[in-house]
């Protein structure tokens, strides 16, 4: 792995291989589910490009992708939600596959779902790559589920650590000693 930083990663979750084989068998899920449709993939943003790109890749049946990210913002103690990059497609009368990386509360999920309900698709499911179900705040669907994962913060494979590790083939366990100062990212290089 020339070039990938793992520095502040521990005990490996899923490795490549366990990822493309449950990619894999998600897609076949999905394709037979989804036999004689169209659909459209669409990915929150960052975090999930790597898991929709595969996925994509192994589906049997037609898909067109599109994106969307949202932010938090601060409103008296608690957050809200709000896009800041729409949809570029309509989905109405489409069957949308809404592809998540990871469900954790199920708060922003639920946002999502009712944003794209909007839309008035034919069809609205959701795949997620990773299910933290023990923190779950809203009862989301979520018929495909690659991974279910205890209360630990991960990275690799499309998550992220302040913008790092993202590129890493496998999901790990971040560690105590991640780097938190340029000197030790350097140090580390």
């Amino acid at each position: 792995m020339a070039g990938t930083k793992t520095r502040g990663v521990g005990r490996v979750f899923f490795s490549a291989a366990q990822i493309q084989r449950r990619v894999r068998q998600l897609a076949k899920e999905i394709s037979k589910d989804n036999e004689g449709r169209h659909l459209v993939l669409v990915g929150v943003l960052r975090g999930v490009f790597c898991f929709m790109a595969d996925l994509m890749r192994y589906l049997t049946v037609p898909a067109d992708v599109d994106f969307m990210s949202i932010s938090y913002y601060g409103v008296g103690g608690s957050k809200a939600v709000r896009v800041t990059k729409d949809l570029d497609l309509d989905l109405e009368g489409r069957h949308v596959l809404l592809v998540e990386d990871i469900v954790d509360t199920g708060m922003t999920l639920s946002f999502v779902l009712g944003y794209l309900k909007e839309r008035k698709p034919a069809s609205l499911t959701v795949c997620t790559l990773l299910d933290k179900r023990v923190r779950r705040l809203a009862e989301v669907p979520l018929p495909y589920v690659g991974f279910e994962i205890p209360d630990e913060f991960l990275v690799g494979y499309g998550l992220d650590y302040q913008e790092e590790y993202r590129n890493l083939p496998f999901i790990a366990l971040l560690s105590e000693e991640k780097p938190d100062t340029e000197q030790d990212a350097e140090q580390s290089a």
